[in-house]
């Protein structure tokens, strides 16, 4: 019995520090020195480095190695200079070796002794099953989890390192850790020791016949397993519209009304280009635009191309010229002096937030009200995608972009993957590899393997103009030579963030209400950067929060802004369009895609949607 106490006063949760916030980059890089005429063998050096960093990315997953070991360089430095951490470290160390022995002899006591001297953090999987709380598969996993905890404190917390090394060498030893937990392993996982068991070795076999077949195609660059099963215009996009309009890097598809009567005001949505526009439009059932057109709506979206090497010089304002005001030029020749509801999701909400305040500066206000879906316009706190944004691995990446004139989305995805290593790459590995079983595909993973690509330059214009320098947020941003600031944007705001976003965190998202002086609406639903988002009616698993504010209100932090609004269960669709409904007019007579003013073009989804 003492024994048994002695552990439940020793238990403790895991802990991990939250990412800090990034310095910021207030000056400019400096411009690459030109390369003279008259020496041939600058040029050539610099194709040489371009191409074997080039090369070095392809086993890197587009990291830069050079970023990592100069992180590292700090942190080792400053800890070999910080004789009190490393006794600290000692101490730690000691601590938890006498919590494991305490634990052990509980344990040796009794065999499935419920308790344990270390939890899992929350979001932390791996060791929820029964199985993981019998010997000795409890100590191995408590073991894990304190050598976890410890290399955490040492990663962390060294005097004189610079907060984003300090986060990269975290984040990059806690993969290391990751990649040799126990739950990857046959001999040390239960789970799969029971169902080698059950299944008398069966389930190993079909695993390696999943590896196999994973790995022959990905070597021949085809499709994930279950893919074939899905098209785009049969059973995946399938919201009847016309591409209305075609330049060289969108086209505009404008859908068929679903009512007689419609709202005066149309809907634009500008998609990210980093994806393909019909996350949007997935199926009947969680279809965002069918539940517009549904809702009384003419609807018009954007479907970006996929852009390859010819492509390489198209820039950001090029993404902003002929994609954004294009789109808008066209629905004003179709629907003339009407004002649209924008709606931009994830960097196309980016965009668009630079546009509005584009045209806010210039006195035209096209805009009834300005939408934004999991998308940022700061991006200094922009989460742990910001541990691999400074100079050496944009720089890094640039050259990988230069030799190819894109970066290519299997590069992008490593780096995603990395983010949720635990849920995307070794969990996925123990079930199809180890376990035997395959989940099979539904809609939104179809559409996340429907890859895409993005130009080297307006990639590179994207991170350093507003990612690495963030000039949109510090009143830096130019378009047309001048000065486009957020403050001049006086439609009203309608914010979507989701709460376990990886990519556009919701507390960074939240800072639009600093940088605004117009009326914001904020909504905080559960669900993850594209699960969130795509939330029809009808799942009670979801709830929401959501608060409004007019520029004369007073600024709320957003963890008081989270515990004073109370959540509310269900979709947020309903809750969007009750808003957008407020601040249409009408109704009108709906009309037909192009309004008799275009001819269209073909059906929607259109081709480019379609390039691979």
């Amino acid at each position: 019995m003492a024994v048994r106490q002695s552990t439940q006063l020793i238990a403790r949760p895991a802990q991990r520090l939250q990412p800090s916030p990034r310095p910021k980059c207030r000056e400019q890089p400096a411009p690459r020195p030109a390369v003279e005429a008259d020496d041939p063998s600058l040029e050539i050096a610099d194709v040489v480095d371009r191409s074997v960093h080039f090369l070095v990315s392809r086993f890197t997953l587009g990291l830069s190695p050079a970023a990592l070991l100069e992180a590292y360089f700090d942190w080792i430095i400053h800890l070999l200079a910080a004789p009190g951490k490393r006794s600290q470290l000692v101490h730690k160390a000691l601590r938890k070796w006498l919590r494991f022995l305490h634990y052990s002899a509980a344990v040796a006591s009794n065999p499935n002794c419920p308790e344990c001297c270390i939890e899992p953090l929350p979001q932390d999987k791996r060791f929820r099953d029964e199985a993981w709380k019998s010997w000795p598969y409890n100590l191995i996993s408590q073991a894990f989890l304190l050598q976890q905890q410890w290399w955490h404190n040492a990663t962390v917390g060294v005097r004189g390192v610079t907060c984003q090394h300090e986060q990269q060498v975290e984040f990059a030893t806690r993969q290391l850790l990751d990649m040799f937990s126990p739950s990857n392993f046959i001999l040390t996982n239960p789970e799969v020791l029971h169902k080698t068991q059950a299944d008398f070795g069966m389930n190993l076999m079909r695993g390696y016949w999943n590896f196999v077949e994973d790995w022959e195609r990905a070597s021949n660059g085809r499709p994930p397993v279950g893919l074939e099963n899905f098209k785009v215009g049969e059973n995946l996009a399938t919201t009847a519209g016309e591409v209305i309009y075609r330049n060289e890097l969108i086209e505009l598809i404008q859908y068929e009304p679903r009512c007689k009567r419609v709202k005066a005001e149309p809907v634009l949505i500008v998609p990210a280009w980093i994806m393909k526009y019909y996350i949007l439009d997935l199926s009947a059932r969680n279809s965002l635009v069918k539940y517009l057109l549904d809702q009384g709506f003419t609807v018009f979206i954007i479907s970006w191309k996929n852009p390859t090497s010819d492509d390489r010089n198209l820039s950001l304002e090029d993404y902003r010229k002929l994609g954004v005001e294009a789109a808008l030029g066209v629905i004003e020749t179709i629907v003339p002096q009407r004002k649209v509801h924008a709606v931009g999701y994830c960097l196309g909400g980016t965009l668009l937030a630079a546009v509005a305040a584009g045209l806010a500066r210039d006195r035209r206000n096209h805009l009834a009200t300005l939408t934004l879906l999991a998308a940022q316009v700061d991006f200094e706190e922009a989460g742990e995608l910001t541990l691999f944004i400074n100079e050496g691995q944009v720089s890094f990446l640039e050259d990988m972009m230069w030799e190819q004139g894109y970066l290519d989305a299997r590069q992008m995805s490593g780096a995603f993957q990395l983010l949720r290593s635990n849920d995307l790459i070794w969990s996925r590995m123990v079930r199809d590899y180890l376990m035997g079983e395959r989940q099979p595909l539904f809609d939104l993973m179809a559409w996340n393997a429907d890859s895409t690509r993005m130009p080297y330059r307006m990639h590179s214009d994207y991170l350093r103009q507003l990612f690495l320098n963030n000039d949109l947020a510090e009143g830096r941003y130019l378009i047309d030579g001048r000065t486009a600031a957020l403050t001049d944007i006086r439609a009203p705001v309608f914010a979507v963030a989701t709460e376990t976003d990886h990519v556009a965190p919701w507390r960074s998202v939240y800072k639009l209400n600093l940088l605004l002086d117009t009326d914001v609406t904020f909504l905080l639903t559960t669900g993850g950067h594209n699960a969130g988002i795509v939330s029809p009616p009808g799942n009670e698993s979801r709830a929401y929060r959501v608060a409004s504010r007019t520029e004369r209100d007073g600024y709320l932090d957003p963890e008081s802004w989270y515990k004073a609004v109370l959540p509310q269960q269900g979709s947020w669709w309903p809750e969007w369009v009750k808003w957008l409904a407020a601040r249409s007019t009408g109704p009108t007579d709906a009309i037909a895609p192009g309004g008799g003013k275009l001819a269209p073009l073909c059906k929607a989804p259109g081709t480019y949607v379609l390039q691979t």
